[in-house]
């Protein structure tokens, strides 16, 4: 790294725990929650695989300058395993445990609210599922690249139990690191557009010290492939019972479905989404999969475009 410094936030998040399902869940807040009203109501958002909440700093930063949007409430937390959420009692994780935390968290976070909802990747895809099951929960939904994954066939279901078996017995580890500046090498080598600042402040968030070294705050449990295939034809009927508007954001320099080999594809997916009732698509250019962090001013342009109409009046 060079001598650049670490970015410093503009506004500051307050950090708490709430205790649902057995865990005690990590909640960053940015603003006063009592100012929420239904035309103004709370936005929540919720991280991606191998990510944690502090990653939306630079968003919020960016979203604050937004007409509306200098005292608007806005929440993220950390998945179970991931941040500063605890780590369950589990050797793999389970994609219908996110939908159970957020719904509890929502209880706690929000009762008896209309809320904005908002998840990148992994957490775009939970989302996706949570509204096609509590539209009723959710004004406006966005979704950042949360692209889903390749459709299964049944016949795949037991080779895929197979090797979650084999690998449950296998140790898994994340690597650690012996400084905080590697740490930020490390984000950045897994995303080359992210700025030296940014990773230099995320860093500290994305990993702990523990005793000479850094550690990732996250479990490596979550390297373990879940055994339940990815069924498309469920997925379908989530989408169909999404009664909220959706944006999805994608950055037009996304390597996502590279990921797949062929299997999976940006046709496949829009195809997809032609199910859900009403559902815009927008980009942002010179942007990856983590546009949050690539053009975080661009993109908070996007989301208060979206989620203005109610505030119309306010802005």
């Amino acid at each position: 790294m060079s001598s650049a410094q670490a970015y410093v936030p503009t506004y500051n998040a307050t950090s708490n725990f709430v205790s649902v399902r057995g865990l005690k869940h990590h909640v960053l807040t940015w603003g006063d929650t009592s100012l929420v009203t239904p035309e103004r109501p709370l936005l929540v958002m919720v991280h991606g695989w191998m990510d944690t909440s502090a990653s939306f700093q630079f968003m919020v930063d960016a979203l604050r300058q937004q007409p509306g949007w200098a005292d608007r409430p806005i929440v993220a937390i950390d998945w179970r395993g991931f941040g500063l959420t605890e780590v369950p009692q589990t050797d793999s994780y389970f994609f219908a445990d996110y939908l159970g935390d957020l719904d509890l968290l929502l209880d706690h976070i929000a009762p008896d609210q209309k809320i904005d909802l908002l998840g990148h990747s992994m957490g775009g895809n939970v989302v996706m599922l949570y509204a096609g099951v509590r539209s009723e929960r959710i004004r406006k939904l966005i979704n950042l690249e949360g692209f889903g994954m390749p459709a299964t066939q049944a016949q795949e279901a037991p080779d895929r139990y197979i090797k979650w078996l084999d690998e449950l017995k296998k140790p898994v580890q994340l690597k650690d690191y012996a400084t905080l500046p590697e740490v930020a090498k490390r984000l950045q080598a897994n995303n080359p557009r992210l700025r030296e600042s940014f990773a230099l402040w995320l860093a500290g968030h994305w990993a702990r010290k523990e005793g000479e070294r850094w550690v990732i705050n996250a479990d490596a449990a979550h390297k373990r492939p879940q055994p339940i295939l990815y069924r498309v034809e469920e997925v379908y009927a989530f989408l169909e019972r999404i009664a909220c508007p959706v944006l999805f954001v994608e950055g037009t320099e996304t390597l996502y479905f590279m990921l797949f080999n062929g299997k999976f594809s940006r046709d496949e997916f829009l195809e997809r989404v032609k199910r859900v009732p009403d559902f815009r698509l927008e980009s942002i250019q010179n942007a990856g999969h983590m546009l949050h962090h690539d053009q975080p001013e661009e993109l908070a342009v996007h989301i208060a475009n979206f989620l203005k109409a109610a505030d119309s009046a306010i802005a």
